[in-house]
């Protein structure tokens, strides 16, 4: 983070778990930016307000501030519960939620995340993504991809959320390849591409074999002398695959875009082209900046 001071006319949070981002922003355009690792899980209740002040104290002025935030910090153990709003929803027209602060500078707004009912998922932080990657794609009607540690599969039309699908491949990755017997047989990086392809396609056509295919890494390693590379990139594939078997009804015909860190978004990506499906690739950085910035738009054209 930065400690020099910078004027904003109001701050974008985004705050996750295990991290907190904040931008200074004037109108839509981001001028510093600042982060920790004060993540909601590091945090009790009253331990949010001071977070927030340690990231942000050089750009606040005597005035009072919008902070707009999005997250974890809308969760019941956040620093306020944003309860979930119902698909079919437009994220650009969610209302943002009063959260209590001790600091009269502080104007503390939280986006509520999304909810579906049945089949019962939900989502929070995604949702102002989403709302950013409308903001120069209006016009889009198809499925998003949001990969990552819980990746979310989102139909979208006309601006609107109309259903959503997750998988916790991300999280199943990180146990398996560190907790589990795999450890032993996985190693470095995942970039054998011929190997990760041949694993998706292989999950794809016989997702029920997953749980073998993930013992044979460690016995092909064992008496094969399987490279540890390329167990890492199988172990992505197999995960990837059994993802993409179980989300086919979302893709399968379907404009299809990712939106995620480039490395992992260009994963998916490369695991649907595969199967036929070129889809489009988008950093997700600036996204939830962007999404941020239209709630902000939207509060302060209703004012």
């Amino acid at each position: 983070m930065s400690g020099q001071t910078t004027y904003a006319d109001w701050i974008a949070v985004d705050w996750g778990t295990t991290h907190l981002r904040a931008w200074a922003m004037v109108g839509g355009a981001v001028k510093a930016e600042a982060s920790s690792d004060d993540g909601m899980g590091a945090l009790d209740r009253d331990g949010f307000e001071p977070a927030l002040l340690r990231l942000i104290e050089p750009w606040l002025g005597q005035g009072r501030i919008r902070v707009v935030t999005c997250g974890m910090v809308g969760s019941r153990q956040g620093w306020s519960e944003a309860p979930y709003v119902e698909v079919p929803k437009k994220p650009c027209d969610l209302m943002p939620v009063q959260a209590v602060a001790r600091d009269q500078r502080l104007n503390v707004m939280i986006v509520p995340g999304l909810k579906q009912p049945a089949p019962a998922d939900v989502m929070r932080g995604e949702e102002t993504q989403i709302a950013g990657f409308l903001s120069t794609n209006k016009d889009f009607d198809g499925v998003l991809c949001l990969p990552g540690t819980h990746t979310k599969w989102v139909r979208i039309s006309a601006e609107e959320v109309v259903s959503f699908q997750t998988c916790m491949t991300g999280e199943m990755f990180q146990l398996l390849a560190q907790n589990s017997v795999l450890r032993y047989s996985v190693a470095g990086h995942d970039s054998d591409q011929d190997a990760f392809a041949d694993a998706v396609s292989d999950l794809i056509s016989r997702p029920e074999k997953l749980a073998q295919r993930l013992f044979s890494l460690r016995a092909e390693n064992v008496l094969n002398g399987l490279d540890p590379h390329v167990a890492r990139a199988r172990l992505s594939g197999y995960l990837i695959g059994a993802e993409l078997a179980s989300t086919k009804p979302y893709w399968l015909g379907q404009d299809v875009a990712i939106a995620g860190t480039l490395k992992l978004a260009d994963a998916y990506a490369a695991a649907l082209k595969t199967q036929g499906v070129i889809a489009r690739v988008y950093d997700a950085a600036p996204l939830t900046c962007a999404g941020l910035a239209r709630v902000h738009a939207a509060l302060t054209e209703s004012v």
